[in-house]
């Protein structure tokens, strides 16, 4: 007999079973999952995969549920280019992924498309990768769960229609969420429950309060909130570009793409959302590229804006495809006109399934005309004409999907409304956050929100803001956790409450993942403390964070 340390748990094996067998082993594998569990993970992200994993490593019984096929959130659907900030309060489990990647890399067989030495962005001597491939993102997301007990299931969603019975995804008794169902009917109870979803779709079935949009300046004392107009250089029209179908007649329409309503003065606020995008592993490896395809949909119209801006003579940057092994990129927005949909999100965070999915249909058809526009239209420079066309989708990624991205970037959607929220305040460090859980340290970065027409009727972009915090800077364990008045035992480690541009920095995937730990870490002693979330003893929860890597406090 092999000894206990070689055997293969249930779960563990479930979960190899499911992240390789693909459809039909997940339908094998699901009906193997019990119904009762200590901690139900929602949302199969990088946040939420790290906080199963300590769930597991916590001894306790944890189910995670994620929506697709596929595990890891943005960053195994092409968020190879990751906006770390100061690294050095990256760390836990957190940290733990990105130096498992780069063991990866320190092998022979890791590099088929070109030498490691070639590959200018691993620092010799660091003990981590910042860069890597969608595929191999994937596949430490899933050795990670496979040496735990995690019960992992896939392609169910939570239920998010309602009946005459309240909201049929979630049933709640005495503030407290007992069980979550899915569309399929499956129901499945748990002690504690964490959010991990972009979305925070259970956070909402639970009742919990939330805000979608930007808060005005005034509202926080914050001075980078609300409408941005002054502030919004970065990613700007250089040049003078009409926004009408005929241009000078505005009797003809606006361009595709172009809001007729202006936006309401610097730093008031309003319910839009900073634009998404699909953050796409281009090549120029021959021998792994597949050349971009004109989409059946593909409507010139929506690129006539940026055909005007190019005939303008702009010397501009319309992508930015940062370099990752193997000859591939993370392809980014990158200038006024580029990958983001501006303006086109309008309803997702609180959309049901199917107007999600139309938002997602439009941003991939919008991204793969502009590849095709880019790269085919004559009115395209030849030398940024012949550029992108040397590009092309990376063949040995995303291959159940087409080689497109698995997830749309939802850089912000609900954000959860909670007695205590992160704000500029906090990223600046000018006053005290209490209970830190974590650091955070990118730049408050929100991308446009909108496309308008400004006073002298000339195509503008609104809403883009890059503003660094001046260094690291705490994040509170109240900042993850509901009212108690609302639910007492559920944390959102994601969606979590903090203004639209304290989260603006807080939303990197190595964020989310220390947030996840902690989450699950406070999830796990709740239970053992038998106490709602908002009771737990910090100072209990700090000794096991800082125990187990995280940083609390910059070095």
């Amino acid at each position: 007999m092999l000894p206990k340390s070689a055997l293969l748990t249930r779960h563990s094996f479930l979960a190899i079973l499911i992240a390789f067998s693909g459809a039909a082993g997940d339908a094998l594998a699901e009906s193997a999952i019990a119904h009762e569990y200590d901690v139900i993970v929602y949302g199969g992200t990088a946040a939420g995969v790290i906080a199963a994993v300590q769930v597991a490593r916590m001894g306790k019984r944890c189910l995670l549920i994620e929506p697709t096929h596929h595990v890891g959130g943005m960053s195994s659907s092409g968020l190879g280019m990751t906006d770390t900030g100061n690294r050095q309060v990256i760390g836990g489990l957190s940290r733990e992924f990105y130096q498992r990647v780069r063991r990866h890399y320190d092998r022979n067989d890791a590099w088929q498309f070109q030498a490691e030495a070639d590959f200018a962005f691993f620092r010799e001597g660091e003990d981590a990768a910042w860069r890597f491939e969608p595929k191999v993102a994937e596949q430490t997301f899933v050795a990670l769960l496979a040496e735990t007990d995690v019960a992992v299931l896939k392609g169910e969603r939570i239920d998010l229609g309602s009946d005459q019975n309240g909201r049929r995804g979630v049933k709640l008794r005495d503030r407290k969420i007992v069980a979550v169902r899915m569309e399929s009917g499956r129901t499945f109870t748990g002690q504690r429950f964490i959010d991990a979803s972009y979305e925070g779709d259970l956070m909402a079935l639970a009742g919990v309060s939330y805000r979608i949009g930007r808060e005005a300046n005034a509202e926080y004392g914050e001075t980078l909130n609300g409408v941005q107009l002054a502030n919004a250089t970065y990613h700007q029209f250089a040049s003078q570009v009409d926004p009408y179908v005929v241009p000078g007649e505005p009797d003809s329409g606006l361009l595709p793409g172009v809001s007729g309503t202006a936006p309401k003065g610097d730093g008031s606020a309003d319910e839009r959302v900073q634009a998404y995008c699909f953050r796409m592993c281009l090549t120029d490896e021959p021998a792994n590229r597949v050349p971009f395809a004109k989409p059946a949909d593909y409507d010139p119209l929506r690129y006539e804006l940026l055909a005007r801006y190019l005939a303008a003579g702009t010397d501009d940057r319309y992508l930015h495809p940062a370099a990752m092994p193997n000859k591939k990129t993370d392809t980014n927005n990158n200038g006024a006109f580029s990958t983001d949909n501006i303006g086109m999100n309008a309803g997702y965070p609180d959309g049901d399934y199917a107007v999600r999915e139309r938002i997602v249909r439009d941003h991939r058809s919008y991204q793969r005309g502009l590849m095709w526009f880019l790269s085919h239209d004559e009115r395209v420079p030849a030398k940024l004409r012949d550029y992108v066309g040397s590009l092309g989708l990376a063949k040995d990624e995303f291959e159940d999907n087409d080689h497109w991205p698995y997830q749309l970037y939802v850089r912000e959607a609900r954000r959860m409304l909670s007695d205590y929220v992160q704000t500029e305040a906090d990223c600046r460090r000018t006053k005290e956050t209490p209970q830190s859980i974590g650091m955070g340290s990118y730049n408050m970065d929100s991308h446009h929100v909108q496309r308008f027409v400004d006073e002298d009727g000339f195509a503008r972009n609104e809403g883009d803001v890059q503003v660094s915090p001046g260094g690291p800077y705490q994040i509170s364990y109240r900042a993850i956790r509901p009212r108690r008045e609302e639910c007492t035992n559920l944390l959102v480690p994601v969606a979590v409450s903090a203004s639209h541009i304290a989260y603006g920095s807080i939303r990197m995937e190595p964020v989310f993942m220390i947030l996840g730990q902690s989450a699950a870490t406070a999830a796990c002693q709740s239970i053992d403390a038998d106490c709602d979330v908002q009771e737990i003893d910090f100072l209990s929860l700090r000794r096991r964070l800082l125990q187990d890597g995280q940083v609390l406090s910059a070095p």
